[in-house]
């Protein structure tokens, strides 16, 4: 009975794990930070995530931060200064997410920090890690030599793009790559956080990020490159190790323009997708809007009354995606998003999946995944014999059909 129960259990709890579509989902947007206890109010909404077949949150970078949405962060290690919740609300939020089953993404920012204190020269240049000790207290020389409106000259040229609302730390020193590696196993181990989404990951070379990757072994990263030249991303995920993902920006360009009357766009020249999931799909989270394209800051939206025929797209494609916060709650398009998670989950749809574009119109794109699931959009009703008999409706919207293999 010892070996039946073993077995039983690989199969009803591993199994799952090993086989279950990666679905991401935003768990903040521009304006939580604001709103007062945001890690005790998300923890409400677990149970709906769970439904829709969540398996990741990405939640706000959760350091004390000089700025309330985190991402001009300074003391590393003070959870409790955070304007999203303490640091005890924010473990029992994770706690609860484990409990579901969903693991739980950190955002990490770390191509530049804050800092504590002036130098004698009168710059803010003085780090404090935000303990006891001096785990990640440093001074100017740990600036990029070549920030000079911080460094005292002593660091090492920045490897990456600069970043001028504060100090750009220096990767390339060897302490930096082991305290802030140290910092996020202490996220891992004591908070429990399972993976990471680098910030700005333009700000310093890839194989810093690879040195991270090896260093702290997450189970999901995603990197922000935010760069519409597929090629390039592909690029910096080899260069980055290979393993971490990065954000779909091209598909997210294409996309968005496809929409409007041009989903002919939606067909590369090889006849598959045109964005980073048409060229290494496994590496690819795509997105429809996120803390930056969407929410109040608004740089770089999704056409809103086309929202659903991006989710319709992604959600049945390749890629990892990722589901944000606003769509889904406060547009109030839980119940059409979660159909189609469910579509995925029921086909196994996964990153690797394969895709094979039946027709790419102006105003017509189908698209059969994995030969299980067909997926249309477009204001072109009639699709004449592309949908195969066996196949039956499960969902539709507005522009938007999936059908699915009997």
């Amino acid at each position: 009975m010892g070996s039946l129960s073993c077995l039983l259990f690989f199969i009803i709890i591993i199994l799952p794990t090993i086989t279950a579509s990666t679905i991401l989902f935003q768990g903040f947007n521009w304006e939580s930070s604001k709103k007062g206890g945001w890690y005790n109010s998300l923890v409400k909404f677990i149970p709906e995530l769970s439904v829709a077949g969540i398996t990741h949150v990405w939640l706000p970078p959760p350091s004390q931060s000089v700025s309330p949405e985190g991402y001009l962060p300074g003391k590393l290690y003070d959870l409790n200064s955070s304007k999203y919740g303490n640091q005890d609300e924010l473990k029992a939020l994770i706690k609860a997410l484990h409990d579901k089953g969903i693991q739980s993404v950190a955002d990490i920012v770390i191509n530049h920090r804050t800092a504590s204190k002036q130098d004698s020269r009168g710059i803010w240049c003085i780090f404090e890690g935000g303990t006891d000790d001096a785990r990640l207290d440093w001074g100017p020389s740990f600036i990029c030599g070549d920030d000079v409106t911080y460094s005292d000259g002593k660091g090492n040229l920045d490897s990456g793009e600069g970043f001028p609302p504060a100090p750009d730390i220096d990767h390339v020193n060897p302490q930096v790559q082991q305290e802030l590696s140290d910092w996020m196993n202490w996220l891992k181990t004591e908070i429990g956080f399972n993976g990471w989404r680098f910030d700005f990951v333009k700000g310093y070379a890839a194989k810093y990020t690879k040195v991270y990757m090896e260093n702290t072994n997450p189970t999901f990263a995603v990197g922000e490159n935010w760069n519409t030249d597929r090629q390039a991303v592909r690029d910096w995920v080899n260069a980055a190790g290979g393993t971490v993902t990065a954000f779909d920006f091209a598909t997210k360009g294409v996309l968005q323009d496809a929409v409007q009357g041009n989903l002919s766009k939606l067909k590369d020249s090889n006849g598959g997708p045109p964005g980073l999931i048409g060229i290494m799909p496994g590496n690819a989270v795509t997105f429809i809007d996120n803390h930056d394209t969407g929410s109040t800051q608004n740089i770089w939206p999704f056409p809103s009354d086309k929202v659903m025929q991006g989710y319709a797209y992604i959600l049945t494609h390749p890629g990892i995606p990722s589901i944000f916060y606003d769509h889904f709650f406060d547009w109030g398009l839980k119940e059409e998003i979660s159909k189609l998670t469910m579509i995925r989950i029921r086909n196994g749809i996964k990153a690797s999946s394969t895709v094979r574009i039946l027709a790419s119109d102006p105003d017509l794109y189908v698209a059969a995944i994995d030969d299980k699931v067909i997926a249309k959009i477009g204001p072109r009703y009639d699709v004449g014999n592309l949908v195969p008999k066996n196949f039956r409706l499960a969902t539709s919207g507005n522009d938007y059909a999936v059908w699915e293999k009997q």
